[in-house]
């Protein structure tokens, strides 16, 4: 009981399984997730699908939010703005095998609004008193960051397809394939009559809620 006060007082954890995807080239096709379990209690979440592929310069992701009801965005929010308080889907991506310290977090919104930035999460766990510090991509569109989002309320769907810049993670033009990283995809449900209460679903589920959690990251495959 002691060893396990101590690791849970450091942020150690275990992910158990971890979950792998081969991603192809976007000439040759996708690869693609799929999740349906909440965050952290694993039961039914709204079906979310993530497809990914890359090319020259370039990932490509696709997050498709399906079994939408709500839409609910805050439309004064602007770029790198608190949108994860309401509805959005993330991608948090790291170019490595490691659980990393340092990764990407992606999100974007039903509004098409987006948020960027690196984060130094040096105990892995965002563990209590351990420093979380975001260094935002304040000039995405420039960098190559773009993303167009599609909005279909009678199908309960909306759909937003992103092109996040290999360069970001020293990855050069056309050297995109055999690259391995580690990746986390996730989904914020919320509704204006359940705010700030919000439903939480991932490719891989943490056992908290708390995304920023590295051992619990996929593995990719870039082949």
């Amino acid at each position: 009981m002691f060893w396990l006060s101590l690791l849970l007082a450091a942020g150690a954890v275990s992910a158990g399984y971890v979950p792998a995807l081969q991603v192809p080239a976007c000439s040759a096709g996708t690869g693609s997730v799929e999740y349906s379990k909440s965050v952290p209690e694993q039961v039914a979440f709204p079906r979310t699908q993530v497809d990914l592929c890359y090319d020259d310069s370039f990932i490509h992701i696709t997050f498709r939010a399906l079994e939408e009801t709500n839409f609910y965005y805050n439309e004064s929010q602007t770029t790198n703005e608190g949108i994860w308080q309401y509805e959005a889907m993330e991608a948090f991506i790291y170019h490595g095998t490691n659980d990393p310290q340092s990764y990407l977090e992606f999100e974007v919104n039903p509004n098409n609004v987006t948020f960027q930035a690196w984060i130094y999460n040096p105990s892995k766990v965002r563990a209590a008193g351990a420093p979380l510090d975001t260094s935002f991509l304040t000039t995405p569109i420039v960098d190559g960051l773009t993303t167009e989002t599609t909005l279909d309320r009678e199908a309960q769907t909306w759909v937003t397809d992103a092109k996040i810049p290999l360069g970001l993670f020293n990855v050069d033009v056309g050297k995109a394939a055999g690259t391995q990283w580690r990746m986390n995809f996730f989904r914020i449900v919320v509704s204006p009559d359940t705010f700030p209460d919000q439903l939480l679903g991932a490719w891989n589920p943490t056992n908290e809620t708390n995304f920023h959690m590295t051992p619990f990251f996929g593995n990719v495959d870039f082949v």
